[in-house]
C-alpha cells in the first residue's frame, strides 16, 4: 500500500528526515492468527531470555509502574530546588537568585519550609509517571503498527514524538489537581501548609475548576517536554551506542547499560527544560493567583518575565529526567522487559536499498 496519511504528516516533521525516499511499502507481515506482526524501531527490542513479552498486558503494566516510580520519587526529592524555582518565577522581586531564595525559605519558614508541597508533588508526579511512561509504550507500539515495520523504521523520530505527545495528553490530565495544590502551598505564604489543608480550601473558593485551571498551560509547557524528552532520549541512546560506546551494546554489561542511559536522559533534560520554560512560567504564576487566565499572566510576565529561574530549571530538569530514565531503565532490567538498544533497519528495506546480497 502507499505510505498513509500519518506517514505523510511525518516527512514534515523537522526533527528527522531520512536521506531516501521509497514510494510504495509493503503491507506488515501477517501472524499465523491473521494480525499484524507488532513491529517497532523503538528503544525496546527483544533479548534472550526475557520473561514478559514485548507488546504484551503485564509489559504495559510494568512499564506504567517504572513510570510510578521514576516521576513520584525523583520529583518529590527535588522539591526544595522546585520550590526555589517556583518563587523566582512568581516574585522575582523578592527572590533574585537560588541561593538568595534559599537563605529567605529558611529564614522565613526554617529548614522544614524547603518540603513545602512534597505530598501533591509524590501522587501528582506519580500518577503522571503511570500515564506518560505506561501510555508512551502504548502508543509507540499502536503507531508502529500504522506506520509498518519500514516506516517506522525510517520515521522513528516522528514516531517518538507522536507518542510521546499523545501519552502526555492524558498524564497531564492526571498531574492538573496535584500541580494546583503544590504550586498555591509553595508560593502563596500562609495560604496552606498540607494537602489536607489546601484541596478543601482551594474548592471552597473556586470549585472544581480550581484544580483544573492549569490544564491547558500543563499541556503548552508538558506535551513539548515530553516530546523532546522521549525523542532526544531515544537517538541520543541510538547515537552514543553508534559513535560514543566503544563496543556494541549487546556486549556491554547491564551497569554499562544504564551508564549510557543516564548520560541520554541527562542530555535530553537540558533540551526539555529549555522548551517548556515560558510554560512552565505561566503556570506557576497561574496556579497561585485566583481568577488569572493564561493570556493575562503572559502579558504580565513579558518575553523577559518567562525566562526567569531557567538555570534552576535546567538544572532540575536535567538531574530530573536523568534520574527518571536510570529508574525507569534499572525497572525493565529486574523485570526483564525489553530496553534501551538502537533500532536495526528491516531486512526487507535493506534489499530495496541494495544493502544485501
Amino acid at each position: 500500500m502507499y505510505p498513509t496519511a500519518l506517514t505523510q504528516l511525518a516527512r514534515g516533521n523537522p526533527f528527522s528526515s531520512p536521506l531516501f525516499n521509497i514510494q510504495k511499502v509493503e503491507e506488515p507481515k501477517q501472524s499465523l492468527h491473521g494480525q499484524r506482526t507488532r513491529t517497532l524501531a523503538a528503544a525496546a527490542t527483544s533479548e534472550e531470555g526475557e520473561e514478559v513479552a514485548f507488546g504484551s498486558q503485564k509489559y504495559f503494566l510494568l512499564c506504567g509502574f517504572g513510570g510510578i516510580l521514576s516521576c513520584g520519587t525523583t520529583h518529590t526529592a527535588v522539591v526544595p530546588l522546585d520550590l526555589i524555582k517556583c518563587r523566582l518565577q512568581v516574585d522575582p522581586e523578592k527572590f533574585k537568585s537560588i541561593g538568595n531564595g534559599f537563605r529567605l525559605t529558611v529564614r522565613e519558614d526554617g529548614v522544614r519550609g524547603l518540603a513545602k508541597g512534597w505530598a501533591p508533588t509524590f501522587i501528582g508526579y506519580s500518577m503522571q509517571g503511570l500515564c506518560k511512561f505506561g501510555f508512551y509504550e502504548v502508543f509507540k507500539v499502536f503507531y508502529s503498527d500504522l506506520l509498518g515495520e519500514e516506516n517506522t523504521y525510517l520515521w522513528r523520530t516522528s514516531l517518538y514524538l507522536a507518542a510521546s505527545a499523545s501519552a502526555e495528553f492524558f498524564a497531564d490530565i492526571a498531574l492538573a489537581p496535584m500541580e494546583a495544590v503544590k504550586v498555591r502551598i509553595q508560593t502563596k505564604p500562609g495560604y496552606a501548609n498540607t494537602l489536607r489543608e489546601c484541596v478543601p480550601k482551594m474548592y471552597a473558593e473556586e470549585g472544581v475548576w480550581a484544580f483544573y485551571k492549569g490544564v491547558v498551560p500543563l499541556w503548552m509547557r508538558q506535551i513539548p517536554y515530553t516530546m523532546m524528552k522521549f525523542s532526544c532520549f531515544e537517538r541520543t541512546v541510538e547515537l552514543l551506542y553508534k559513535h560514543a560506546v566503544p563496543k556494541p551494546r549487546s556486549e556491554c554489561t547491564k551497569s554499562e547499560q544504564l551508564v549510557v542511559t543516564f548520560i541520554a536522559g541527562y542530555i535530553a533534560g537540558v533540551f526539555c527544560a529549555i522548551v517548556s520554560h515560558p510554560a512552565d512560567s505561566v503556570v506557576s504564576v497561574l496556579n497561585k493567583e485566583s481568577g488569572s487566565t493564561a493570556t493575562q499572566v503572559l502579558k504580565k510576565l513579558g518575553p523577559k518575565g518567562v525566562w526567569k529561574g531557567l538555570v534552576a530549571r535546567i538544572i532540575m530538569i536535567g538531574t530530573l529526567t536523568a534520574l527518571q530514565w536510570f529508574i525507569y531503565d534499572s525497572v525493565k532490567v529486574y523485570f526483564r522487559l525489553p530496553r534501551p538498544a538502537p533500532p536495526e533497519m528491516p531486512e526487507s528495506l535493506k534489499k530495496k536499498l541494495g544493502l544485501t546480497e
